[in-house]
């Protein structure tokens, strides 16, 4: 049986053994003292100070697609993010349609009375009138944490509205207690997607292994080109030039994507992954059940990796040389541009905080720029993130730390008060401690700027210039901020609270 045969799929924990909480250094991490980094045992912290929802990821892809209506089944605090989330979903459609539209989230409010009674009828409810009022051509039902300890059981809803109703309806299961690793919202997002969109009309693969939807035909020049909102538009037409320059045709998916056209990613020839973290799980059911292959090793954030990631796909369609040629050009102009702020940044020591295929891939482009890479903070780790750790083993010329955490802020504060780097990069609600420690930050994504692909490369350093040449603001937070921990935490070991394999926590 598929995983995409179940009502839910697997979280990560099982899927991928993923850990969460794990102190360790680079050359560990690459496997350097004969240790497979994916063996790693999950740890647990004696003191956590929060974590990350499934819900928050999930909610930012859905509420981006087209025509669709997003119920979210739970309390009604857990849709807060979407209040944030909403900018990039309007900037997103100005840049994409020149128009700028909202994203449509509607909330079933579960309340004390819907605990004891259950939510199952203002479901029912809920999507009949969500159909009526906004006649959308989908609406995806997603479960929080309260219909999933209630036992809810969203998808005999949906199966019993369905035939009342115009819309399709996509359950999606976000029950955010079930698991540690926020990336499984990935695949929960995706299992709708498979199971209801791209399931009618699913047949066997013809003699050459190809299986496209039913009544549709293999695109042989277009490739699939996976964003899950890890990429603004900027960073998508970056993409979208060096694949049309090599001769291919681009389908980006899912995010802003109208659901009746995702049919469309059964035909590609290739699909191609620009996070190994977000889109595994539905490559392979594309591979298993439409014979579209895929690549999913290199994330485009850098000189060295977005030329292999660009290698890679061209030796699919026989390219490789056509692919030779614009890499040497683009990386010929590139360094010229870059040479003028390299003497700024030579010798700079930089901490970086991202999820984890973000933050190794963007330490390996600072590295490329001069900067010393001094610890990372992955949100989490998985088996697809080895071919990166051995990357920056190889380049690293001294071991550095690495910090597994879903975020984790104590612990982050600790070691940059050791390790006190010139610069800081992390997601934008994740820069407060290193700014408040009077460090310069630099946001690691912004739906709006450029980081991905050559541009990105020469956006990054541009803007990173323009931040260490005047660090200010940043030096004046340190000197009237403090953080709430006492001296004797930044003098104590940063993974005291995490009980790894052996086990050391406080």
């Amino acid at each position: 049986m598929s995983y995409i045969d179940l009502k839910s799929p697997p979280k990560r924990e099982d899927r991928l053994k993923a850990c969460i909480a794990h102190g360790g250094t680079i050359c560990e991490m690459a496997g350097a003292k004969g240790k497979k980094s994916c063996l790693h045992d999950d740890g647990e912290r004696s003191f956590t100070q929060g974590s990350i929802c499934l819900i928050l990821p999930a909610l930012a892809m859905l509420n981006t697609l087209p025509d669709n209506v997003v119920l979210l089944h739970s309390a009604i605090g857990c849709g807060g993010c979407t209040h944030s989330q909403n900018s990039n979903v309007r900037f997103g459609g100005t840049v994409r349609w020149g128009r700028p539209k909202d994203g449509i989230w509607l909330s079933t409010a579960m309340d004390e009375t819907d605990v004891i009674t259950g939510g199952e009828e203002k479901l029912e409810k809920a999507i009949i009138e969500a159909d009526r009022r906004y006649r959308p051509f989908s609406i995806t039902v997603v479960a929080g944490c309260v219909p999933g300890i209630i036992g809810d059981d969203i998808d005999g809803v949906v199966q019993r509205v369905q035939p009342q109703v115009t819309a399709k309806l996509l359950p999606v299961h976000c029950e955010g207690f079930k698991t540690k690793i926020w990336a499984t919202a990935y695949d929960a997002v995706y299992h709708g997607i498979g199971r209801t969109l791209l399931r009618e009309g699913e047949q066997a693969p013809t003699e050459d292994g190809l299986a496209p939807f039913k009544g549709l035909e293999r695109l042989p020049r277009t490739v699939n080109l996976m964003n899950v909102s890890s990429m603004g538009r900027v960073d998508e037409v970056e993409l979208e030039r060096l694949l049309t320059t090599l001769g291919l045709d681009v389908n980006v998916f899912p995010v802003f994507a109208h659901p009746e056209n995702m049919v469309k990613a059964t035909q590609a020839a290739l699909s191609v992954s620009t996070c190994p973290t977000h889109d595994d799980y539905f490559l392979g059911y594309l591979e298993e059940r439409f014979g579209v292959p895929s690549l999913i090793r290199h994330m485009p954030i850098g000189i060295e990796n977005t030329g292999l990631w660009l290698r890679d796909v061209a030796a699919r369609f026989g390219d490789e040389e056509k692919a030779e040629r614009i890499i040497e050009h683009e990386e010929r102009e590139l360094r010229e541009a870059l040479a003028v702020f390299r003497p700024l940044f030579e010798g700079k020591r930089v901490f970086i905080s991202a999820g984890e295929f973000r933050a190794l891939a963007t330490a390996r482009l600072l590295e490329e720029l001069g900067f010393t890479v001094t610890g990372i903070r992955s949100f989490h780790h998985d088996e697809f993130a080895e071919v990166e750790y051995r990357k920056l083993a190889n380049s690293s010329k001294e071991d550095y730390v690495v910090d597994i955490a879903n975020v984790q802020p104590f612990e982050e504060a600790n070691l940059l008060k050791r390790l006190k780097p010139d610069l800081f990069l992390g997601h934008a609600n994740g820069n407060g401690t290193a700014a408040k420690l009077g460090i310069p930050t630099h946001v690691i994504y912004n739906t709006g700027l450029a980081y991905i692909g050559y541009r990105g490369v020469y956006e990054v350093a541009r803007r990173l210039y323009r931040q260490l040449k005047n660090p200010i603001y940043n030096r004046k937070l340190g000197e009237n901020l403090r953080l709430p921990y006492s001296d004797a935490w930044y003098t104590a070991d940063p993974f005291s609270h995490i009980d790894q394999r052996g086990g050391r926590a406080a």
